[in-house]
């Protein structure tokens, strides 16, 4: 096997990952673990409770 050979393999193999991981981050299967986690930020009162912790720590200003 020579070196443009590998080259081409190698290239169609990458091509080929990407489409695969196209089709799987747009699938409609994946839509709600997806919302779920950009929601997630919005759920956690824990964060919001140890950041005033940390504000109060440090002496910032709001």
């Amino acid at each position: 096997m020579d070196f443009a050979t590998f080259n081409g393999l190698y290239t169609l193999f990458l091509i080929i990952i990407f489409v695969a991981l196209i089709f799987w981050a747009y699938s409609k299967k994946q839509k709600k673990s997806f919302d779920n986690m950009a929601n997630s930020i919005f759920d956690d009162q824990d964060l919001a409770e140890n950041d005033s912790d940390v504000n109060k720590q440090s002496g910032e200003k709001k």
